[in-house]
């Protein structure tokens, strides 16, 4: 039996007025790849607040190697930002299944003590095998979360040194690095222009092991600054113990601040939203369909002039227009 798809403005009332239940099928709907119900998603998407999508909530990414903690330090955040009376939610990206696709490990349940506050919203989304650590699914479903929550927060799969995608798609991108793990220190010497906006080390309570990670990421991060002027501070703190998480959720919301007060905040989410149309054009056009729309840095430039719309619709428009410039490439030969 098909499911009757939703009322799209019905739905963006419902979920900017917190409804659970309504967020819980907004999301659905955003996965759902019928041509319908793509079609119903970018009118909600529409319908949603602009003003909650461009400039208020924090979308926060945190992201680091597998085993250094990234789930406990996101339960602990929760509860700090919860004390402070912030309404949370978490998009959770597992590694996903080969055979359905869907999630494997589920930070749901690694998540569970703040599952019967009713401030707090978690939900799981497989990966399904894309190389940055997120799915396509990510960017939509964020800006959903933003309309009904203060903070967003993506917590991402495992990644390497070059899988960054949550940097190009948060205001604020947490790196958790693991003590004794060469792998804190490489990934910021490998020279990748978009570095966390906040390093932590996690388990500080293991003792001498993370203060030597520490002082060494401190080293690194003397020496240079992000692309945009922030000077990215390298903090300590364990999940296990509950220290220093207060120290990270300040640094977290200074660097939504310097935004603010740099002018940049409501520009690096039309970014943001500009680097989501980029990746999966590129993913299913390569670089020649990127040719036809100018290039990379034309298409940046075009879509930070013009007013922030739905994703979906934007990206169907794009590439209708790559589209039409193959279908003419092909009556020339």
């Amino acid at each position: 039996m098909i499911t009757a798809l939703p009322d799209p403005a019905a739905l963006a009332a419902a979920v900017s007025g917190r409804d659970r239940l309504a967020l819980a099928q907004a999301l659905n709907l955003l996965d759902d790849r019928r041509s319908a119900a793509r079609q119903c998603a970018a009118a909600f998407l529409d319908a949603l607040p602009a003003e909650k999508l461009d400039g208020a909530g924090h979308l926060i990414g945190i992201t680091g190697p597998p085993g250094a903690g990234k789930s406990s330090l996101t339960a602990a955040l929760i509860q700090v930002w919860r004390r402070r009376g912030l309404k949370v939610a978490i998009l959770a990206v597992d590694p996903s299944s080969p055979i359905t696709g869907g999630a494997l490990l589920g930070d749901r349940l690694r998540m569970h003590a703040s599952g019967a506050d009713r401030e707090v919203f978690i939900r799981s989304l497989a990966c399904r095998g894309e190389f940055g650590g997120l799915s396509a699914e990510v960017w939509p479903m964020s800006l959903t979360m933003l309309a009904a929550f203060d903070i967003v927060l993506v917590e991402t799969v495992g990644v390497g040194q070059k899988e960054i995608d949550v940097s190009k798609m948060t205001d604020t991108t947490c790196f958790v690095a693991q003590p004794a793990s060469g792998d804190s220190i490489q990934f910021l010497k490998a020279g990748i222009m978009e570095i966390p906006h906040v390093i932590v080390v996690n388990k500080e309570d293991i003792g001498l092991a993370a203060r030597k990670t520490l002082s060494e990421l401190r080293i690194t991060l003397r020496r240079q600054m992000d692309p945009e002027g922030w000077q990215v501070p390298a903090l300590s703190a364990s999940a296990a113990l509950g220290s220093g998480i207060e120290a990270l959720a300040d640094a977290l919301q200074a660097h939504r601040d310097w935004l603010t007060a740099h002018g940049q905040f409501s520009a690096r989410r039309q970014r943001c939203q500009a680097e989501w149309l980029v990746k999966h054009l590129r993913e299913e056009f390569g670089r020649y369909g990127m040719n036809l729309l100018g290039g990379d840095e034309a298409l940046f430039a075009a879509l930070a002039e013009v007013p922030r719309r739905s994703p979906i619709v934007e990206y169907e428009t794009l590439r209708a227009r790559v589209l039409q410039g193959f279908q003419q490439q092909v009556r020339k030969l």
